[in-house]
Order: C-alpha cells, then sequence, then structure tokens
C-alpha cells in the first residue's frame, strides 16, 4: 500500500564497492606495489563496506512505512485509529488566503458511538501521494450525522496540508482516529487558562464546544479562560468560530473568559470586537488574568504602599496552563517544545511561565 518502499532506497555510487574499483581518484588504494598499501586498502574498502551497510539500515528505518500510516484500509468497520476509513470531502470555503474551512462526511454506518469519542481528540489524514500523515482537530468533533468540521492551514513545505487544501468537494480522502490529544476532567483543576495561536485554537475550541454546547448543558466546577492571538484581523478564526466562542463566555460567564489578540489590524476584514487587543500575548497578559482570577494578588497602589498595608488575602487554587500555536510562540510563553514535550504530563518549562514560577507541574505543550 505505501509507495516509499525500502526497495527504492539508493546507497550514493561513491560509496560503493564497485565505484572504489572503477574511479580514478580511488585506484591508489589498489595499489599491489607494497604488502602495507594493500593491507590499507583493504581496510579503507572494509570501512567503506560497513559505512554503506549502516546507511542503507538507516534510510531503510527512516524511509519505511510507519504501522500508522501503514494501517489497513476499511469500509466496513467504524472510525477508529488502527485503521483508515475513506470519507467524502462535503465543504471547502476559503476563510483567508492561507485557511480553509473543510467539512468530511463519515458514512452512516462507520460513525463511531459518541462514549469512544473523548473531549479533546484529533483524526490522521493521509496524503496518498506520498504516504504521510498528519493530525487535525474537528472543531466540533463528530456529529450524529458523521459531519467532520476542520479548520486547516496551507504552511509553506507542509505536503499533507497543501494537498488538502487541493481537493475539491466531493473527492474522497482516507482518516484514521480518534486519537486522544488530552485529557480533560471537570474540576480537577480550579482554573485552565489556554492560550493559543493560529490554529492552535482548534483543540480549545473543541474542548469548548463539548462542555457548553446545547448538547451537554451540564454544569462545570472549572473556569476556563481562553486567550487567542492571530498575526492580523484576515487570520483570525472565522466569524462562526468567534460567534460561538463569544456565545459560550456570555451564556456561562462563570465558568469562561475570552480574549482576542492580534498583531496588527492589516487587512481589510474587521471583526465585529471592540475588546480585541492589538499586541501580541505576553507575561503582563499572562498576569493580568491571574489577578482577575484572584490567583495573584495586584500590584500595591500608592495608598498601599505609603501606609504599608496588604493586599486580602487570596484563596488557595490550583491553575493548570496549556499552549498550542507556533513554536516561537509556545517557547515565548512557556519555553522550547520538542516532540517528545508534544502532550506530555511535564516537560521543562520557560519564557513568561517560567519567569513567574510555574512549574512542569502545572504547564502543558500542545
Amino acid at each position: 500500500m505505501s509507495r516509499l518502499l525500502p526497495s527504492r532506497t539508493r546507497l550514493p555510487t561513491a560509496w560503493s564497492p564497485s565505484h572504489l574499483r572503477t574511479n580514478p581518484a580511488y585506484r591508489h588504494f589498489a595499489s599491489s606495489q607494497a604488502g602495507p598499501s594493500v593491507s590499507r586498502s583493504k581496510a579503507r574498502l572494509a570501512v567503506f563496506t560497513i559505512v554503506g551497510a549502516w546507511t542503507a539500515f538507516g534510510v531503510y528505518f527512516i524511509v519505511k512505512p510507519s504501522p500508522s500510516r501503514a494501517a489497513p484500509i476499511s469500509s466496513t468497520l467504524p472510525l477508529g485509529p488502527s485503521h483508515f476509513t475513506p470519507v467524502e470531502i462535503t465543504s471547502s470555503e476559503p476563510t483567508s488566503p492561507n485557511m480553509k474551512a473543510i467539512t468530511l462526511k463519515v458514512p452512516p454506518n462507520l460513525i463511531p458511538p459518541p462514549t469512544v469519542l473523548p473531549p479533546v481528540f484529533s483524526i490522521y489524514i493521509k496524503d496518498d501521494d506520498i504516504q504521510v500523515e498528519r493530525p487535525y482537530t474537528p472543531l466540533e468533533g463528530i456529529d450524529a450525522d458523521g459531519n467532520v468540521k476542520l479548520w486547516v492551514k496551507r504552511y509553506h513545505g507542509a505536503e499533507v496540508s497543501r494537498w488538502l487544501h487541493g481537493k475539491k468537494v466531493g473527492e474522497r480522502i482516507e482518516i484514521r482516529g480518534p486519537v486522544r490529544t488530552w485529557d480533560w476532567k471537570d474540576g480537577v483543576w480550579d482554573e485552565i487558562i489556554m492560550i493559543s495561536g493560529g490554529t492552535g485554537i482548534t483543540p480549545f475550541y473543541q474542548l469548548l464546544h463539548s462542555i457548553f454546547s446545547p448538547s451537554n448543558p451540564k454544569p462545570i466546577q472549572t473556569h476556563l479562560t481562553l486567550l487567542h492571538s492571530s498575526p492580523d484581523t484576515p487570520s483570525l478564526p472565522p466569524p462562526h468560530m468567534l460567534d460561538q466562542l463569544h456565545s459560550y463566555a456570555r451564556d456561562h460567564p462563570e465558568n469562561l473568559t475570552v480574549r482576542l489578540y492580534v498583531d496588527t489590524l492589516d487587512g481589510t476584514a474587521q471583526p465585529n470586537d471592540t475588546s480585541l487587543n492589538i499586541r501580541r500575548i505576553g507575561k503582563s497578559d499572562i498576569e493580568r488574568c491571574l489577578v482577575e482570577r484572584g490567583l495573584k494578588s495586584a500590584p500595591p497602589t500608592w495608598w498601599q504602599k505609603l501606609w504599608g498595608t496588604r493586599g486580602k488575602e487570596l484563596p488557595q487554587k490550583s491553575v493548570l496552563f496549556i499552549v498550542c500555536g507556533p513554536d516561537p510562540m509556545i517557547a515565548a510563553l512557556a519555553g522550547p517544545r520538542s516532540l517528545q514535550d508534544i502532550g506530555r504530563k511535564e516537560s521543562p518549562v520557560g519564557g513568561a511561565l517560567g519567569e513567574l514560577g510555574y512549574s512542569s507541574k502545572q504547564v502543558r505543550k500542545l
């Protein structure tokens, strides 16, 4: 099934023994004028042979299909993480020059039961041309009709997103999942502060939809704060996403706060949001959020400084930060992220959150 077969691997000809025999640049290694020279030539030939063998061995394990993308295709089993399911593209609408809102349709008989869908999960989409898969987060999970809504950015040099942007309505692609992204449990944390950039908002949007959608009216104990940043106003989430976020925050003020940030107002599209912050999310924005949520004392007023009075005692609250977005943003706010850090319960914390004294037990990088 995979097109990246180990048999296609070719070692550079300059490393092959036959090349060593015919290339003038290496002929002096085969001189028979002296015993030591012959020994040296044999030793060097052996080294080249060993290096070549290990190179072929390494290339095989780099190029060979991983168990995930080499998973079988099934048109009869419900959608699952261990096999690919053919689905149809039913909608593909640009939301900005590099963004598209794409809807997939899972066949009715292949829709997994709601009980197996985690609150935050991704699906993997496979590019049939190069046999590579990438994870994408369904904005609203998988609904009863099998609709899977995605918000996809086309990145420079990212083959799967380019391939997906080029697909037309009516075409079929293969997906597998759900694959759990993060474990949400109400009440474990008093406060969860989610910080996102670009399409990094998608797992947070999915979580908020699963909590606050009319189909799940159960009240929760945890308060959630979403701080989202985009480069400019045209790159903000599309209007239907922003409207839904503001609706959730308006209907559940005791459980949700939403703030939007843009680097610049460049572009013709201006959101109807007077609370839009024109700057990048930084340490001061996090501190403001902490003060508002009673997690940090406000700076003393001049009156308190004059009289030496102290602010009121704050209640003890547990807080979790989850950061998802471009690597430079994550590095600035929570420290650099490696592939091993993604989704880990504990990874080194730096950036603004490190300066504020938060530990790896309180920060997740998605």
